[in-house]
């Protein structure tokens, strides 16, 4: 059995300029896999794989110095992921979906590098983590990590560096056994949990109003998409609206789904587009002036749509 925990990193300037060149330098390798096998089988009509380009990855390590500086297994772990991609690719070729073709990576767009194997690279010790040309580096160890650290991922995120560290418990052990248990409990209790919050939620809508608006969210494409898939998966939004559309039938109310399209983006005092990332929690119109929260100016359009 596989479980992740994620601990918060504290590297120091020099350290994170390091991480930094480390995502950089694993960026430009999938990079520039991509376009080797793009280049193959354009030119020579050649189909490469993960095999076929890890066996040049020591003649690419003494030409670039960056790329020596990277843990060998680490760089390994880079051509598994591109070749992961391409795996995929090829299977929604063969299922008739739309195929996707693996994208080259922006720069910054880039945020993770994996040791898949602990003890190669990366070691915890005396409350710091090692990382190979990094440095030890300050590990807030929020929770006791009883398992055995299989692999460790460390990713750039908006708030920082963090770091995901999968451990596993030795099969058919008894400590394995009541680990399924005790996370099959876990997983029940927040299912329970889930259904209960959105009952009385849908009952209190219902009770109060005639007509409710909700966006028509394609759940299924968000979390496939989405940088937040694993917030929409923990929301239970299909969920909540299949019990709000049950109880509203019941009362006699009315539940409208409308179009999500640019239902924050658009200005509720003018009709203006006002483009802006999701961070940005604010909604400010620079031609009427509209000035309110991001989600209450997004309300009122939900609302407007599911009147008209």
């Amino acid at each position: 059995m596989l479980k992740a925990f994620q601990y918060r990193l504290y590297p120091s300037k020099a350290q994170s300029e390091a991480l930094l060149e480390v995502l950089e330098t694993c960026r430009r390798l999938y990079n520039r896999s991509l376009a080797e096998r793009r280049d193959a089988y354009e030119h020579e009509g050649k189909s490469l794989n993960y095999y076929d380009q890890a066996n040049t990855l020591k003649d690419q390590r003494r030409q670039n110095p960056y790329l020596a500086r990277v843990n060998y297994s680490a760089t390994q772990d880079v051509l598994r992921r591109l070749d992961k991609a391409f795996q995929a690719f090829f299977r929604r070729v063969k299922a008739g979906e739309k195929p996707g073709y693996p994208r080259f990576k922006a720069k910054g767009r880039y945020d993770s590098v994996t040791f898949p194997a602990y003890g190669d690279g990366c070691r915890l010790k005396d409350g710091r983590l090692y990382l190979q040309n990094v440095g030890r580096v300050k590990l807030k160890l929020h929770r006791p990590l009883t398992w055995r650290i299989k692999t460790v991922t460390v990713r750039r995120k908006a708030d920082g560096w963090h770091a995901s560290q999968v451990s596993r418990r030795e099969k058919g052990s008894n400590r394995r056994g009541r680990a399924v248990r005790q996370l099959a409990r876990a997983h029940l209790h927040i299912a329970n949990q889930r259904k209960d919050t959105a009952h009385k939620v849908a009952r209190s809508l219902v009770s109060r109003y005639g007509l409710i608006a909700v966006e028509d969210l394609q759940v299924g494409n968000m979390l496939k998409n989405h940088r937040l898939a694993g917030s929409i998966s923990d929301a239970g939004w299909n969920l909540f609206v299949n019990i709000l559309k049950a109880k509203a039938a019941e009362a006699g109310r009315q539940v409208v789904e409308v179009d999500p399209r640019n239902t924050s983006q658009t200005c509720s005092g003018c009709g203006r587009i006002v483009p802006k990332p999701l961070s940005e929690r604010w909604h400010t119109c620079p031609v009427c002036g509209t000035s309110l929260h991001r989600d209450v100016n997004a309300a009122i359009n939900i609302l407007r749509r599911a009147a008209a």
